[in-house]
């Protein structure tokens, strides 16, 4: 039985039950009026994720979290601010300037494939890039300018289009600060982090300053030398029932890389477990953003809109393999791109009263042009390039049409319908021109969800729907391989996902709990492969898992909150004991504790306590070599007077010799085999350390 038959099955079940408490829900006809609780058209505004999403959630799988818990956390850096997301790990392998690696339900997701990543209607994720498909860099976050984190996990949000297959994630920034603040940080190996901002009043609207300077060197013996800048300005203002805001964003990165390196070159004491194969491994990126939106509250309708133009650089230089493909020279490599992103989103949400019911209809037009070029791919030594192993310049278009219903039957049952269909126009200039061309590609996916509630504190959801994730422009055209010169195949644009799950939500006093039984199969998970500037194609996959998250607050100072996610991932079609998927999470375990004196100005101690496991899983498709598990365990404590707050940070706590990042594949060192050696190369996590923070205002 398939994983998305075996959903149905229990979600047959699961309506059984929910009919059978239907005299139960009727007690509760009342607050289907309750503005509390019935699904509106402004927006929530929620603080942490303590709040209520029972009566506004479309399924188990969806929810928000505020800056009360966001700056709470201890970060060792930007991305894991997405780690608020049940079952999200987040790490690094190549240095604090590059993309993180992400992980969520059964998926390596590498730097951003399958899991769409917005900031204030701004597309995160970089498709056709010189590094890996959906490239998604948050390192230019200021995370003190974070208000809140909208997350949907699955595929059942008409909204929600490329990239989306494994969920999605908005960033939501600031409008204006209470009061300015300064921020000053530093820790052991070189950390130096000065952030500020403030917002007054001007004209008729407030306009926000901000800016962060930081610098690090990490452990590593060739230190990172991490120089980052990041700044953001913001006008925002009103107008009757209309808001405006405008925003500027501009960060420019450049560091050192501590790629992976191989188990046996520790073991043989080639380098220790901090060091380097190739010491000038490194990069440099910068990211210019300028946007503007418009929101519009009418008497029953709600009008969004925004305009973007992003403009982003990447000059990376890597080396995982030394001396296999060049014994002389080495094979260290250059991934350059120059990119202009351009696009807008519009959505009109309607209230209509139909069959003697309320329904929100909304409607949305999505589109982005991203124009890349030069996009090249060279073979470098100490960052001098030797060869060209393929440049191209590439125009691609993905345009999103969606439409989406949500409407309250019955004081106990809701529904959320949706369809949404996409188009995409690829045209790639390439320097060989068998490899150029101009395809297009579109697709529909429907999308369903219904809700049951049996009392008013809990409600259970059925939820199925169709996604995809576009596949690298350039592996739609290309015909010869330009490394080796053999003929390949083109792969799909677009490839479609099919995801069901049933879930539960339960609310009692300041208890927040959901748990989510789901399945996602993939048509294939082509990727096209930046290291090798070709495609790889792999079979179908089926995923199914459990995700249980928790947050209660007893009291309002006083939060905890633990979520399990477990996962199994496999590929379809192909023969026992070998279809295991390489790098597919199967389990995490995270949870932590936090104090905190109510307000600002409020005088006493706070302090947050974190653990995050991240599970052994498959390295090789037949099980055999596995990665082995990480514990972290992460602390904060503080103390607060007036507007002044004094914090310590002890990262890696318990100084766990565990891997950010393990992988299977032949290398060769000096002194190998000509074919070189197979072997587990990881990128360790950082050591035990120190930072402590003086902050002021905020």
């Amino acid at each position: 039985m398939s994983a998305l038959r075996r959903i149905a099955v229990l979600a047959g079940f699961a309506f059984v039950a929910a009919h059978q408490l239907r005299a139960q829900a009727d007690t509760a006809r009342g607050r289907a009026t309750d503005s509390t609780r019935a699904r509106g058209l402004d927006a929530v505004k929620v603080t942490g994720r303590a709040d209520d999403l029972t009566g506004i959630a479309t399924t188990a799988s969806e929810g928000r979290v505020g800056a009360v818990d966001l700056h709470l956390r201890p970060l060792t850096r930007e991305g894991e601010l997405l780690e608020t997301v049940p079952g999200m790990i987040v790490t690094q392998h190549s240095g604090d300037g590059k993309a993180n690696q992400y992980f969520v339900r059964g998926f390596n997701l590498d730097h951003g494939t399958d899991f769409q990543t917005t900031l204030d209607g701004m597309p995160v994720n970089m498709p056709t890039h010189a590094h890996g498909q959906g490239y998604t860099d948050l390192n230019f976050l200021i995370p003190e300018m974070v208000d809140h984190i909208d997350y949907r996990l699955g595929v059942y949000y008409p909204q929600v289009g490329d990239f989306g297959s494994a969920g999605a994630a908005e960033f939501h920034l600031l409008e204006k600060l209470a009061r300015p603040f300064v921020t000053s940080e530093a820790g052991q190996n070189g950390l130096r982090r000065i952030a500020a901002g403030g917002s007054t009043p001007v004209g008729t609207g407030t306009f926000l300053l901000a800016g962060e300077v930081k610098s690090y060197d990490g452990p590593w013996i060739v230190p990172e030398n991490l120089r980052k800048l990041s700044g953001l300005a913001r006008y925002s203002w009103t107008s009757g029932m209309s808001s405006y805001s405008v925003l500027a964003m501009a960060y420019h990165n450049l560091w050192n890389s501590s790629d992976q390196i191989p188990e046996r070159a520790v073991a043989d004491g080639v380098t220790s477990r901090f060091g380097a194969l190739d010491p000038s491994d490194g990069g440099t990126t910068e990211r210019y953003s300028l946007s503007g939106s418009w929101r519009h509250i009418g008497a029953s309708s709600i009008e969004t809109a925004t305009l973007f133009g992003i403009a982003s650089n990447l000059s990376l230089f890597s080396d995982f393999t030394y001396f296999l493909n060049h014994p002389v020279q080495g094979d260290q490599f250059e991934q350059s791109e120059h990119r202009m992103i351009v696009g807008g989103n519009f959505t009109h949400a309607q209230q209509v009263h139909a069959l003697g019911v309320d329904h929100t209809v909304s409607v949305g037009v999505q589109t982005r042009t991203d124009i890349i070029g030069p996009l090249g791919l060279y073979g470098t030594q100490d960052r001098v390039r030797l060869t060209t192993v393929r440049s191209d310049n590439v125009v691609e278009t993905g345009t999103g049409l969606w439409i989406g219903a949500e409407s309250r039957w019955l004081p106990w049952l809701r529904t959320s319908l949706g369809l949404r269909g996409d188009t995409y126009q690829f045209s790639v200039s390439s320097d060989r021109p068998e490899n150029s061309g101009h395809p297009a590609a579109s697709i529909s996916s429907p999308k369903a969800s219904i809700v049951f509630s049996p009392s008013q504190s809990t409600e259970l959801y059925l939820s199925a729907g169709l996604g995809f994730h576009s596949n690298d422009a350039r592996g739609t055209t290309i015909r010869v391989d330009p490394s080796s010169g053999d003929s390949v195949g083109r792969v799909d644009p677009l490839v479609r996902s099919r995801g069901a799950e049933i879930g539960a939500r339960v609310t009692v006093d300041g208890l927040r709990s959901t748990l989510t039984l789901w399945a996602l199969n993939l048509d294939s998970e082509l990727l096209f492969t930046g290291d090798g500037g070709t495609t790889e194609p792999t079979s179908k996959s089926e995923r199914t898992g459990v995700t249980w998250s928790n947050f209660y607050r007893p009291i309002p100072t006083l939060s905890l909150d633990a979520d399990v996610s477990l996962a199994r991932a496999r590929f379809a079609g192909v023969a026992a004991g070998e279809d295991h998927v390489p790098g597919a999470i199967e389990n995490v375990v995270a949870g932590g504790i936090s104090w905190s004196p109510l307000g600002h100005g409020a005088f006493g101690a706070f302090g947050a306590l974190r653990v995050r496991h991240f599970g052994s899983y498959p390295l090789i498709e037949d099980n055999s070599v596995r990665a082995t598990a990480a514990t972290m365990l992460n602390a904060d404590i503080g103390f607060a007077f007036a507007n002044v707050r004094v914090q310590l940070s002890l990262l890696n706590v318990l100084n766990d010799r565990a891997s950010d990042i393990q992988y299977y594949y032949a290398s060769r060192l000096k002194g190998d085999p000509v074919d070189g050696v197979n072997d587990i190369h990881f990128h360790p996590v950082e050591p035990r350390q120190l930072r402590v923070s003086l902050a002021w205002g905020r």
